[in-house]
């Protein structure tokens, strides 16, 4: 039974009493939860429901709780209940009801985890965002690690979700960038403020190749020759790398295009009829104090150029007017102080901050070689890149490394960790188990041990106290998801699978045999078996995609 089946089966129970005394029935919630106790000794699944139906029915929760337990009780898969403190509801499952979760995950197969949770939610998740003036750096890499594991945790709880990534191909760095190849092209050292890195020259010689002649043309149309063509393959490349690191935008915006479209205009009237706008100096201002903010913000200057805070709020305007009705931002460590600006600016709009727009801010991430952090990039020449990190530990590993911890959390990457193969290496922890798994179903083949058809499974045979440790490992998947996605902390699923779907696995394999021995005859306790061990490979193969790792057959 599976931890939604049994909250459906309390919620039951509880209508159930309610229509026996009598009670109102508006007080009972639409949907409950049961949850693991922190000790196996207090049963199977706990559940709080009395007590917070107690003061609603006028009845005191220890008592409606003694009514639950006794209407529980009577339900097909319950061994028994018992009540804790106030009115805690304590619910051990018999064997068959435990054990039966192991049929169902199979069967369920890449659906088992998914939830509706979110269900009606619309999404939109800004990552990595990088300026098209170099590979993309470390803080980038964390970002396209979590933001792509987030959106199929948003997506596995039922939201509808669109990822995106925002580029500029304007500005002073695109200056600095054109500036930087027009050097490397006629052989020169970068300008002091321009970029440098073998990509530098990698680039410039490309340009050079499709525009042969950029050289012998005046200065300002060779800069723009520079400028255009450099960053079309500067993004190519970046979209490439990012491709190779299994992350894929389902939109890539120009901030040109807000310009080109009249959206800013569009933005600055949006927000004057909702009367925040007002002229000082010769500028067009947005009173953002009024939200929050530490200073209202510019929005034109007095040249008459536009702010890239009027962008931004064009930018957020345009993803409201798509549908959207949550905006998610994933920003760098030195992005902090963008939070207040732009909260403030999505009350100018006349939206609930709190509703409609969320930031999220990554800590710093340290690629580290021998105990020391590494600060030059073979190509880059000043930043680690993300060809650095798969280089270094390849694309599973760092996937994995940079979803484990918590964005909010500064972390260091320790090479040698990540490539050794023991448990001390987590993805090589999670993965052994997902290969072993599948080596178990290849061995059960070879000797002719099939887990025969659904209706041929007798759960009521996995009675080991391993077993049901794994079983109740595996239940908690949905729940994990869940919460990770609503938390909007992938590392939850990560965690999960070593603590307790590895863990446990183990000790259900060096306890419990799946295969017979010699020449031991075939029983069902072996296929019964042999459900739990696909279950288990199952759970994690679900759980690693949600992460962008693979689920490895073989190690």
């Amino acid at each position: 039974m599976t931890p939604a089946k049994l909250a459906a089966t309390v919620l039951s129970a509880a209508r159930a009493v309610f229509e026996t005394r009598g009670l109102d029935l508006s007080a009972l919630p639409a949907t409950t939860t049961v949850e693991r106790p922190r000790s196996p000794e207090h049963g199977d699944y706990a559940s709080t429901l009395a007590l917070q139906l107690g003061k609603k029915a006028g009845v005191p929760p220890r008592e409606l709780a003694a009514a639950l337990a006794e209407e529980l009780g009577r339900q097909p898969g319950v061994k028994s209940v018992e009540i804790a403190g106030p009115g805690f509801l304590n619910i051990r499952l018999d064997a068959a009801a435990a054990g039966v979760l192991a049929r169902d995950i199979v069967l369920a197969g890449p659906a088992y985890g998914h939830t509706a949770t979110l269900t009606g939610e619309r999404i939109n998740l800004e990552f990595v965002s990088a300026n098209p003036t170099g590979p993309v750096h470390v803080g980038g890499v964390r970002w396209a690690a979590v933001g792509d594991a987030l959106s199929r945790l948003l997506r596995a709880s039922g939201a509808t979700v669109g990822t995106e990534y925002y580029f500029n191909d304007a500005g002073s760095q695109i200056d600095r960038f054109a500036r930087s190849l027009y050097a490397s092209a006629k052989g020169e050292p970068a300008p002091d403020d321009g970029y440098g890195g073998a990509y530098i020259a990698e680039i410039a010689t490309a340009v050079t190749a499709e525009a042969p002649d950029v050289l012998k043309i005046g200065e300002p149309e060779a800069l723009e020759t520079f400028r255009r063509v450099g960053v079309e393959l500067m993004f190519a490349e970046i979209k490439q790398s990012l491709t190779e690191f299994g992350v894929e935008f389902d939109t890539y915006f120009n901030e040109k295009d807000l310009h080109d479209r009249g959206e800013l205009q569009e933005a600055l009237d949006r927000l004057r009829e909702q009367g925040h706008v007002y002229e000082a100096d010769g500028a067009t201002w947005l009173r953002t104090t009024e939200f929050g903010d530490d200073k209202d913000r510019v929005l034109r200057k007095s040249d008459g150029d536009w702010t890239y805070f009027a962008a931004d709020c064009a930018y957020y305007l345009d993803k409201r007017k798509r549908g959207f009705d949550r905006v998610v931002i994933m920003l760098g460590a030195d992005h902090h102080g963008y939070i207040g600006r732009m909260k403030a600016m999505a009350a100018c709009f006349g939206d609930d901050p709190a509703v409609n727009l969320e930031i999220l801010i990554g800590q710093l991430v340290n690629l580290v070689r021998d105990g020391e952090p590494m600060r030059m990039s073979k190509r880059a020449g000043t930043v680690i890149t993300l060809e650095d990190f798969v280089d270094a530990i390849g694309v599973d590993a760092t996937r994995y490394a940079l979803a484990r911890y918590s964005s909010d959390s500064p972390i260091d990457i320790d090479i040698d960790e990540w490539t050794r193969a023991t448990k001390d290496n987590k993805v090589y922890y999670v993965q052994y188990v997902a290969a072993r798994t599948a080596g178990v179903a290849r061995n059960a083949a070879e000797v002719g041990l099939t887990r025969g058809e659904p209706g041929d499974f007798h759960p009521e045979l996995l009675t080991h106290e391993k077993e049901n440790d794994l079983l109740r490992a595996l239940g908690e998947f949905p729940a994990v998801v869940a919460r990770s996605a609503a938390l909007r902390e992938p590392h939850h699923v990560a965690r999960y699978l070593e603590e307790d779907v590895a863990a446990n696995f183990h000790r259900f394999y060096d306890n419990c045999r799946v295969l017979p021995m010699g020449d031991e005859p075939i029983t069902d306790v072996h296929r019964a078996r042999l459900w739990l061990n696909d279950a288990t490979r199952t759970v994690i193969a679900n759980g690693l995609g949600l992460l962008g790792v693979s689920a490895p057959e073989r190690m």
